[in-house]
C-alpha cells in the first residue's frame, strides 16, 4: 500500500500536529526540545512497523515534495543571511570545519574498533562511522558498491542504510538534551533570558523588524517570500548543473543556499527594495518546510527492512552515540566559545554527527523555540554538513580504504 504526493503531504500535517500536542502534553519531550516531527514521526514509524509485523503489510509513501520543502528551508536560511553575519561567522566556521574533520577520523575509528570487537570485518565499523553516519544515506549509498566489489562485503548496502537510518533517529533524538544540559550546567544566558518573548522565531529566520515591532502577515508578503524563493531555487539549479559539469556534486540544497545568500546581499543594493522576503513570512514558511520535511522522513522510515542487522548494528551505534555526545559536551562547546551559540551549534553537531543536515537544522529549530534565535548557529552548521563535510569525507574514507582494506 503506497500513498500518493497529496495523501502523503497532509498525512505529514496531521502527524505534524500531533507531535506538537504530544510535546505540550508531556513534559519529557518539552523539557528536553525534542523536536515535534520527531516526536510523533517515529511514534508513525513504529505503529508501521508493528502492523507489517502482525500482518505482513508495507505502507508506504510517495516523499515527491519532500526534497523540494528542503530546498526552501535552506533558501529561506540564505534570504536572511546579509553580508556582515557571514564575515562575523567567518573563524567559528574554519574553528567547526577542523574540529568537525577530526571527528570524523575519530568516528570512523571507533567504528573500527566497535567491529573488531564484534569480530566483525574492519570495514564494517567504517561502514557504522562517517560513510553513513556524518555521511547519510546519499554517502552510504554512493560507497556501498565499492566496499562490495573491491573489499567482499556483499551487503555493504544494507548495513550502510541501516547505520543512517538508526543514526537518523539517534540524531534527532540526541540535540535537545545536549543544549540543555550546557544551557543550564554553565547558566548560559539566551536571547529569551535577556528579554526576548516567548513567541521568538524559532529557526534562523528572525520574525521582528528592526524595530522589534511584528509586522503583519499579508497574503501579498507571503507571495512576495515565495517568489524570492523560487528564484533562489532557479538559480540554485543552475549553479548545481554548472558544477556538476565541471566535475563538483555540491548538494542542491547547498547551492540554492549559496543563491540565496548571493540574491540577498545584492538585490536590495542594486534596487530600492529594503529586503527581499518580509521578515515574519520567510519565518512562517522556513517552519512548515523544515517541519513536514522532517516529519515525511521519519514516518516513513521502514523498520523492518532492516531488522536482521539490529544487533551488530545497534551495537556499534551505541558507542558512535555515546562518543558524538562527549566530544559535543567536552569539545565542539569549548572551541566555538562556550555561549549560547556554542551550545545550539552542538545541538546541530548531534544532528549532523549521526544524522543529516536537515536533522541538525530542526535540532538546532527546537532549541531556538525553546531559549531563543541563534543566526551564527544557522549558518555556520549547514555551510560545515553540506559542503565542508561531503569534500572531506570522501578524502577521509578514501585513506581508511587504503589503511584497512
Amino acid at each position: 500500500m503506497q500513498f500518493e504526493s497529496f495523501a502523503t503531504f497532509n498525512i505529514a500535517i496531521v502527524v505534524l500536529a500531533i507531535g506538537r500536542w504530544l510535546n505540550r502534553k508531556v513534559a519529557f519531550l518539552r523539557e528536553f526540545n525534542i523536536p515535534e516531527p520527531v516526536t510523533s514521526g517515529l511514534l508513525v514509524c513504529l505503529l508501521l512497523a508493528l502492523i507489517h509485523a502482525i500482518n505482513g503489510t508495507e505502507i508506504g509513501f510517495n516523499l515527491q515534495t519532500r526534497d523540494f520543502l528542503l530546498l526552501y528551508f535552506f533558501a529561506a536560511i540564505g534570504l536572511n543571511a546579509d553580508i556582515k553575519t557571514l564575515l562575523s561567522g567567518g573563524w567559528p566556521l574554519l574553528i567547526l570545519v577542523g574540529t568537525t574533520v577530526t571527528y570524523m577520523v575519530l568516528q570512523n575509528l571507533t567504528g573500527i574498533g566497535m567491529a573488531a570487537l564484534l569480530g566483525l570485518n574492519p570495514l564494517v565499523g567504517l561502514l557504522g562511522g562517517s560513510v553513513s553516519l556524518l555521511g547519510g544515506h546519499g554517502t552510504a549509498i554512493a560507497w556501498a558498491p565499492r566496499f562490495a566489489e573491491s573489499h567482499g562485503i556483499s551487503n555493504a548496502l544494507e548495513i550502510g542504510i541501516a547505520c543512517a537510518t538508526f543514526g537518523l533517529v539517534l540524531a534527532s533524538l540526541m540535540g535537545g538534551p545536549i543544549a540543555r544540559i550546557l544551557i543550564r550546567r554553565h547558566r548560559l544566558k539566551t536571547p529569551q533570558a535577556r528579554g526576548a518573548g516567548p513567541d521568538t522565531a524559532s529557526s534562523s529566520v528572525e520574525g521582528d523588524t528592526p524595530d522589534g515591532a511584528r509586522e503583519p502577515v499579508t497574503y501579498f508578503s507571503l507571495l512576495g517570500t515565495l517568489f524570492w524563493l523560487n528564484v533562489s531555487l532557479g538559480l540554485g539549479e543552475l549553479l548545481h548543473e554548472a558544477l556538476r559539469a565541471a566535475g563538483s556534486n555540491l548538494p542542491l540544497f547547498v547551492c540554492c543556499l549559496f543563491a540565496a545568500i548571493f540574491l540577498t546581499n545584492t538585490v536590495p543594493r542594486l534596487l530600492p527594495i529594503r529586503c527581499l522576503a518580509a521578515p515574519r513570512s520567510l519565518a512562517i514558511v522556513s517552519e512548515i518546510s523544515l517541519g513536514i520535511f522532517l516529519t515525511m522522513s521519519l514516518m516513513s522510515l521502514q523498520l523492518w527492512t532492516i531488522a536482521s542487522l539490529a544487533g551488530p548494528i545497534l551495537a556499534i551505534l551505541a558507542a558512535q552515540f555515546v562518543v558524538s555526545f562527549l566530544f559535543a559536551l567536552f569539545v565542539v562547546f569549548k572551541v566555538m566559545g562556550r555561549d549560547y551559540e556554542a551550545a545550539v551549534i552542538c545541538a546541530g553537531f548531534g544532528g549532523i554527527s549521526l544524522g543529516a543536515t536537515p536533522t541538525a537544522m530542526a535540532n538546532m529549530s527546537a532549541v531556538a523555540q525553546t531559549y531563543g534565535p541563534a543566526h551564527r548557529a544557522f549558518i555556520i552548521v549547514p555551510l560545515v554538513s553540506g559542503f565542508f563535510v561531503d569534500i572531506s569525507n570522501a578524502v577521509v574514507i578514501q585513506r581508511f580504504l587504503n589503511w584497512f582494506g
